[in-house]
């Protein structure tokens, strides 16, 4: 049984690092030794016996840091059990259902046989860097779409992978 897992998280203004952390306490809760971080901080994943990888989704593509975190470590990624995660739609359009993942995540299921990919709803607030977050914000289809209940049972389902209970 993996006790050592390394949740990483590709994020711009910190809705995905705040998934990546609601993640990381579940698994902590069921004992597992869990170490969350922004992928581009991960210098190894050796160390763990399990990873959970997260990127915000922007214009289609999940965040640059999160491609560049199993890029860089795919090889050792390869033999340790992988899930990923998504966040980013805004609206209704995650709740509830399989949002298919996007063409670069789909690639990385295949090459590092991933485990598991889910889509959680996204959170754009005022603030948000970036001008395409602004133009969404001035649109009105802001706001946080994220529901935490469902992040933690999925948390809950990888735990229980993971501990094998």
């Amino acid at each position: 049984m993996p006790n050592s897992v390394l949740v990483a998280y590709g994020t711009t203004n910190g809705s995905t690092a705040e998934i990546a952390e609601a993640v990381g306490e579940v698994l902590r809760k069921d004992g597992l030794a869990v170490d969350v971080m922004p992928a581009e901080s991960v210098a190894t994943v050796e160390s763990h016996e399990a990873v959970v990888v997260g990127g915000a989704l922007y214009a289609g593509r999940w965040h640059k840091n999160a491609r560049r975190l199993v890029r860089r470590h795919g090889r050792a990624l390869a033999g340790r059990p992988l899930w990923l995660f998504s966040s980013g739609p805004l609206g209704t359009e995650a709740a509830g259902r399989d949002v298919p993942p996007v063409p670069d995540v789909k690639k990385i299921m295949t090459r590092l046989e991933a485990r598991e990919h889910v889509t959680f709803g996204g959170c754009l607030e005022a603030g948000a860097k970036g001008w395409v977050a602004g133009m969404i914000l001035r649109s009105g289809k802001g706001g946080d779409f994220r529901d935490f209940t469902e992040i933690e049972e999925w948390a809950g389902r990888v735990a229980a992978e993971l501990t094998g209970r």
